[in-house]
């Protein structure tokens, strides 16, 4: 017996009909006509059933502030850097707790199951680590939530900020944060990349740093990054995140580049909405997208996920947790309109995200954890086009999150009742 059936699903690989078999919070069987008896049997009536979204890169101690202590008015990187300076001090655990409670319920709701949540080391008191070190502890039985030591001033720049950095992994923050081209020179960054890699070494744990965002050509850090990565035997445990001066870099020195990164296994983090928010801001025309070379990057076989960023806080004042979102974005600036392509898009928020992560049995696979996601749509690409309606989120097996599908009701002569937009039209072959 069976805890739970899903039925006649469609998978993001586009096999269909096929049924999910659960039982003790794990898939133990994806197949045709599963013939089993079950507790609860659920119809997905052909509807896409997908592993949960995952955002890579986020930072949920500021997330939900915007407006404290007053409001963006540039709308850029720089005047938002220094808005969270003037934030800080004011800053309490409670209130950080209260926020980032807050977005992870609109998280569960929107199917986003998995975070990687960079939090600022740079305030001695470590509120922030404290706070979110409880908020990771209180969602724990329906969200992943793992933390990166990230020192928001420099890491050489900031007095104290490395000791501080050092204190947060003692207290259990698990992937070594940094950002090297806000130190004060070229020089500085690439010493912050050594001394990061080699603590992250030291203890054996991942490495994401905020490398490179910035319109400058010569801001170079993922080089210095991929080779103490391969210097140290870090393969696969390295991300570098947002990228975007590679936008602005001669095609002939990112011909070097992408295999310099991809030997070294490093991954790339895109944050479409931010990026191209905040970057070519002195440009007038020709203006620069900002993302970094995502098409490009995956070509020459780097691993590339999407993450949120912000939602709602002193750098942007928009965003409500939904990767399709975050997807979309990304799909339309990096022109990446093929039929595989979009697919990838897709990937870039579930499974290469989780795999970045270092995600623990995600998937749909017997074996792996029933966390799933029922979205109305056919298919991934539709569900990108749509930003699909989560009609259900599971948490090993347990439903945690429903929304009634989007319905629309017309009165119009001789045309029908309702509107389905999942229709696809005409289509070639």
């Amino acid at each position: 017996m069976l805890d739970v059936i899903i039925l006649n699903a469609s998978l993001p690989d586009g096999r269909s009909p096929i049924d999910i078999g659960i039982l003790d919070g794990r898939i133990v069987a994806v197949e045709r006509a599963l013939v089993a008896d079950a507790h609860e049997v659920i119809d997905a009536a052909g509807q896409l059933v997908s592993p949960p979204f995952v955002d890579p890169h986020f930072h949920m101690d500021s997330t939900l502030s915007y407006g404290q202590p007053r409001v963006n008015q540039s709308g850029t990187l720089l005047e938002g850097i220094a808005l969270w300076g003037e934030l800080k001090p004011l800053l309490t655990q409670d209130a950080i707790i209260e926020r980032a409670m807050a977005y992870c319920d609109w998280a569960v709701a929107k199917g986003l199951l998995a975070i990687r949540s960079h939090v600022d080391v740079c305030d001695p008191r470590l509120l922030a680590v404290e706070a979110l070190l409880e908020v990771k502890r209180r969602v724990a039985p329906y969200l992943d939530l793992q933390l990166v030591a990230f020192p928001q001033d420099g890491v050489l720049r900031a007095p104290g900020a490395l000791e501080n950095l050092t204190r947060a992994l003692d207290m259990g923050v698990e992937v070594v944060g940094g950002i090297p081209h806000f130190e004060r020179t070229m020089a500085d960054g690439a010493e912050s990349v050594r001394i990061l890699c080699e603590l992250a070494a030291e203890r054996g744990l991942r490495v994401d740093m905020h490398c490179d965002e910035s319109d400058d050509p010569l801001s170079r850090h993922i080089e210095t990054l991929a080779q103490h990565t391969h210097r140290l035997g870090l393969h696969g445990r390295v991300a570098g995140s947002h990228l975007t001066s590679m936008h602005s870099m001669d095609n002939y020195y990112v011909s070097k580049l992408i295999p310099l990164i991809r030997e070294a296994g490093v991954a790339a983090i895109a944050n479409p909405l931010i990026n191209i928010t905040l970057q070519g801001r002195h440009d007038t025309y020709p203006k620069r997208r900002g993302m970094t070379r995502v098409p490009e990057l995956l070509a020459g076989g780097v691993p590339v996920a999407f993450g949120h960023d912000c939602v709602m806080d002193p750098w942007y004042a928009l965003g409500s947790g939904d990767m399709l979102e975050v997807a979309s974005m990304g799909l339309h600036v990096a022109q990446m309109t093929g039929q595989a392509a979009m697919r990838q898009c897709y990937s870039a928020v579930t499974d290469t995200a989780a795999s970045i992560l270092g995600l623990e049995g995600y998937g749909i696979a017997p074996g792996c954890r029933a966390d799933l996601v029922m979205l109305q749509a056919a298919d991934p690409v539709d569900a990108l086009r749509l930003r699909a309606t989560r009609l259900m989120v599971m948490r090993a097996g347990r439903v945690i999150a429903r929304t009634p599908p989007a319905t629309a009701s017309l009165s119009l002569p001789e045309r029908p009742q309702t509107v389905d937009w999942r229709l696809r039209g005409n289509q070639a072959g």
